[in-house]
Parts: C-alpha cells; sequence; structure tokens
C-alpha cells in the first residue's frame, strides 16, 4: 500500500543516510521500525494482561507503606 507521511527533516536525513549505509531502501527501514514498535507494544500488551488480577496500590499508598516500614 502506498501512502504519505510527514516526517521532521533532521530524522529524514538520518533515515535517507541509514539507507545508504544499509542498502535498504526508505520505505523499508520505516516499515521495519514501525513494524518494530507496534511487537514492542503488543509485548506490553500480553505483560498488562498477565498482571491484571494482581492487587493495584496507589502511589500515594505504597508510599506510606515505605514510609512506615522505614524503607524512606
Amino acid at each position: 500500500m502506498r501512502t504519505t507521511i510527514t516526517i521532521n527533516d533532521n530524522l529524514y536525513k538520518k533515515l535517507k543516510l541509514r539507507a545508504a549505509e544499509t542498502g535498504q531502501s526508505l520505505s523499508s527501514l520505516v516499515e521495519e521500525a514501525v513494524t518494530y514498535q507496534l511487537l514492542e507494544d503488543m509485548d506490553d500488551l500480553e505483560e498488562v494482561k498477565k498482571r491484571a488480577s494482581q492487587p493495584v496500590l496507589s502511589f500515594d499508598k505504597l508510599l506510606k507503606e515505605f514510609k512506615a516500614e522505614g524503607l524512606l
């Protein structure tokens, strides 16, 4: 699929340089970066699902507990 995106000029220059250094096309570099980011997000979401059953503790409550236990 073909699309148009806007990229910061400095980032574009760096991408063009990387493409030249690696022999990849600009499109393949961008696609690789987006794919990597999406896969990383999926890993994060899986981790969140695994921890869904764990109890939730507010930061303020945790801070109070740490102070009460002399950890802070």
